[in-house]
């Protein structure tokens, strides 16, 4: 069996250098890079993780646990993280925890046994895989969403300020019967988003009303159901703000089939942006997340906490941005 010391002798380097190279890491010349690489496909080596695991007592390949994967807003961050992870020698992991705590559990679980060099989690409501690692003291980022009780790097979206932009934007239309579908009260983002709402009224002048409030479950169905329950009510909205991507393309939904219409029988804007947002008639209004950014600050805090364990944990918070289209045109 090929070893790392015959690619060593073929190229003309130390074992050590072949090693540099075949971790990803860029302090090597390339010219010596480029004969460690010909030697290797010359002698068809193929290093072994097992025993080098067992020396690092750590793999190089980090997990990044999502929370629903049909989501398009994990698309961009997950490539985010991905650069980072390439330039630093890094190999990335997809989990799916699909909102469920007990795979979470069973990811943090194989996190632990497979050795893997570190973590960005999505956290589930309950967040158990997350108090699991932080237990276990793995080097940890949360994203998208706090979790009460675990000091970790966290990168967020500024999710209250991001709802009141969208609401007060409809206020401004002339809006003032404006409904709010968020979701699971335990989730961190559905209730700064819930805060944003309530402040975007209270500053318009316009009094909070419960029974225009739906607390589903980010999903599809969700925003459908929690539509066409509003749409029940002796006097509908006028207008309404959708916490996530996934509740507005259901709460969409709803209306078609309903033969109603955005901004005609209910102006719409929803939180998160959409690929087709723009391609859509008419165009969604949306409040878009910087998500290649989050990604890839996620991916650089977790590299620093590799390199420093014992450094203060930092939580990073982006700024949104609205998107005015078509859905949220002013009442005429």
């Amino acid at each position: 069996m090929t070893t790392i010391y015959d690619v060593a002798r073929r190229s003309g380097v130390s074992p050590a250098t072949v090693s540099r190279v075949l971790s990803g890491r860029r302090n090597v010349d390339a010219e010596l890079s480029e004969k460690v690489r010909a030697a290797v496909a010359e002698l068809g080596y193929r290093p072994n993780g097992v025993a080098r695991n067992l020396r690092k007592a750590s793999t190089n390949l980090w997990a990044v646990v999502i929370s629903d994967i049909e989501n398009p807003f994990f698309t961009s961050l997950v490539r985010g993280l991905e650069d980072v992870a390439q330039t630093e020698g890094y190999h990335v992991v997809l989990c799916n925890s699909d909102e469920d705590a007990a795979k979470e559990a069973a990811y943090a679980s194989a996190v632990l046994t497979e050795q893997m060099a570190g973590v960005v989690i999505s956290p589930t409501s309950t967040a158990e895989g997350v108090q699991q690692l932080a237990d276990a003291k793995i080097p940890m980022v949360l994203i998208d969403r706090r979790v009460d009780g675990v000091e970790a790097d966290t990168v967020l979206v500024d999710n209250e300020h991001g709802a009141t932009e969208g609401v007060k934007h409809l206020i401004d239309g002339g809006y003032q019967r404006i409904a709010c579908i968020t979701g699971p009260r335990r989730v961190s983002t559905a209730m700064d988003r819930l805060a944003g709402y309530r402040a975007a009224l209270r500053t318009g002048g316009i009094r909070y009303n419960k029974d225009l409030v739906r607390h589903a479950d980010f999903r599809e169905a969700g925003g459908y159901a929690a539509m066409e329950s509003l749409l029940e009510l002796g006097e509908p909205p006028e207008a309404l703000f959708a916490a996530n991507n996934l509740m507005t393309v259901g709460a969409l939904e709803c209306l078609a089939k309903k033969a109603l219409r955005a901004p005609d029988d209910i102006a719409v804007v929803g939180f998160d942006d959409i690929p087709w947002a723009d391609l859509v008639v008419p165009s969604l209004t949306t409040v878009a997340q910087p998500t290649y950014e989050l990604g890839r600050t996620a991916g650089l805090l977790l590299k620093d906490r590799i390199a420093s364990p014992g450094r203060p944990p930092s939580t990073v918070t982006l700024r949104t941005e609205l998107h005015i289209r078509a859905t949220s045109a002013p009442r005429t």
